[in-house]
């Protein structure tokens, strides 16, 4: 304990044993038939930046790696997880654990839309049951042996959010954000609330950052210039992505296919995930 310690932990950014020893207070126990090597959480300060679409992308590119990739939709209000991966199905149990569904690949998807009647069904739900709800996704589900869970987190830094990193061995977060001014603000508001958990930031990933013309080749950036290097430098996070606009890519998306697309640009997230493997 710092000598100048107010013993008040919710104002305080010190890392200490108490500190240590309260957060693990919070840590859930996965579910006893299951081990998750790594835990990566993908985040945005706001929504309708792509957020699923690089989730869903980060486990396909490392499933086609080799790896035993996995996906936790905690967005329970708008999961578009399964749409993605063109799962129909709904999950079930064995009388003591939920099962996840099995995409084409083998990617392992825990959904809330696997689990209502229908998929348009919503979910009037006030914040501690919908956090209660993501952390019985790590606790009761069987994920079995995956190496990469990849939790696809809401827009914003509110109950859901601070559950997961709370609740989950996180080991990493990447951040999704488009090129627009307000939302490079918004961008460092997830960085910052990361930095207050102690979870590391392992990359940005700009979406939407420019449009190249299929006739001419020339590129425009629609939503204006990019900010991210500027974030990136100010916090000291090495790897940085920019995702073109690709109207193909949203409708394989939209139709399910996210497995077959090709890699837009998120080669040197893999390539830092692969190194963390190897020194792992």
């Amino acid at each position: 304990m710092s000598e100048q310690c107010s013993h008040d932990c919710a104002s305080c950014g010190e890392t200490c044993t108490e500190r240590a020893q309260e957060q693990a207070d919070f840590r859930a126990k996965l579910n006893e038939q299951s081990h998750v090597k790594k835990v990566i959480a993908v985040v945005s300060g706001k929504g309708g930046v792509g957020k699923s679409l690089v989730t869903s992308l980060l486990a396909v590119l490392m499933n086609r790696e080799g790896f035993r990739t996995a996906v936790l939709d905690a967005d329970i209000t708008g999961p578009s997880i399964p749409r993605a991966f063109g799962i129909t199905e709904k999950a079930k149990g064995d009388g003591t654990s939920i099962l996840p569904v099995q995409s084409e690949s083998g990617i392992s998807v825990m959904s809330l839309n696997l689990l209502l009647e229908h998929d348009t069904d919503p979910v009037i739900w006030r914040g501690p049951v919908i956090a209660g709800v993501v952390k019985q996704f790590w606790t009761d589900v069987l994920w079995g042996d995956v190496d990469y869970l990849f939790v696809d987190m809401p827009p914003g830094t509110g109950d859901v959010p601070l559950t997961v990193f709370q609740s989950l061995p996180v080991d990493g977060i990447v951040v999704v954000a488009s090129p627009q001014e307000l939302v490079g603000m918004i961008v460092e508001k997830a960085v910052n609330m990361a930095g207050m958990m102690h979870i590391p930031v392992l990359a940005l990933v700009e979406n939407m950052s420019y449009f190249k013309c299929p006739s001419c080749g020339a590129v425009h950036r629609i939503f204006g210039e990019s900010h991210i290097d500027e974030i990136a430098k100010q916090h000291g996070i090495a790897t940085v992505c920019r995702l073109p606009i690709d109207p193909a890519l949203a409708a394989a998306m939209d139709a399910g296919r996210t497995e077959q697309a090709d890699d837009p640009g998120l080669a040197p997230v893999i390539d830092l995930l692969l190194q963390t493997q190897a020194q792992s």
